[in-house]
């Protein structure tokens, strides 16, 4: 049976893009080994390192990133966070499978990413998939203000993950933002959006500590509801959501290209 924390009231039906998209929450229906906050904001899952599936509480909006911060790990599991979209509502979901991959993949209409602690960025189209391998831009570039993924500007500060304040957390959060500590590391920062194309598909995007690791999944129906999927497995126990807003690259007046960032790729 699909586990279902205290009822949440759900936002307003799919629609037009929103300007204002609701602030991100966690579906009361997940995973039998979740426990979400009454916040709706943090998703822990209680034991064993399966049945861990968690959904957005709403549909999201073009570009606007389902930001997911690792808060604990636990020793012993192989395997980490997953990500992904999926057109299906979880309220008609009888039974939450136990894993996104391969079980809720299998259901259909669901693209899911394992995040690796390498190897997680996507070859360009044409190109060779050893560039996956080698960093997509130099550490300069990974300073600037805003992350541009085709037609969105994303604020880059709050999808760095950052450490507790501490002796070392300046050596830290330097490392975060230069994204060389490891994706499943904690604190580490990883979302998930969705870039719609002119011929009605959309590209899945996964974010990993400010830095767009390409189009994981193409040719989603842009025009039907996609909800956020997190599979909080093995080694990660607890993620907590992030609240953020993408802005679209065309809203953005002419001026300091420091100030308008760089499209990906450039």
């Amino acid at each position: 049976m699909a586990a279902v924390s205290d009822p949440v009231e759900l936002g307003a039906p799919w629609g037009p893009v929103r300007s204002e998209p609701p602030p991100t929450r966690f579906h009361p229906v997940h995973g039998a080994n979740i426990r979400v906050d009454p916040s709706g904001t943090r998703a822990t899952r209680v034991e064993s390192f399966a049945h861990g599936v968690c959904f957005s509480r709403e549909p999201l909006a073009p570009g606007q990133v389902f930001l997911v911060e690792i808060e604990e790990k636990e020793l012993g599991w192989c395997g980490h966070l997953r990500l992904g979209l999926t057109a299906l509502d979880p309220a008609s979901l009888t039974i939450v499978p136990e894993f996104s991959l391969p079980d809720l993949v299998s259901l259909g209409h669901t693209w899911v990413f394992a995040i690796t602690r390498h190897h997680n960025r996507v070859p360009r189209e044409g190109r060779p998939e050893a560039e996956a391998a080698a960093p997509s831009r130099p550490p300069a570039l990974l300073m600037e203000p805003y992350l541009c993924i085709e037609q969105y500007r994303i604020p880059r500060d709050r999808l760095v993950g950052r450490s507790r304040p501490g002796l070392y957390s300046h050596l830290l959060d330097q490392l975060y933002e230069l994204n060389v500590l490891p994706p499943t590391a904690r604190r580490s920062r990883l979302g998930v959006l969705f870039c719609p194309r002119p011929d009605g598909t959309a590209d899945m995007h996964i974010v990993i500590n400010g830095e767009d690791m390409g189009p994981s999944a193409r040719g989603l129906p842009a025009t039907q509801p996609l909800y956020a999927v997190v599979d909080v497995f093995a080694s990660t126990k607890s993620v907590r959501l992030v609240q953020l807003d993408a802005i679209p690259a065309d809203s953005v007046p002419p001026g300091d290209p420091e100030e308008r960032g760089a499209p990906v790729g450039h």
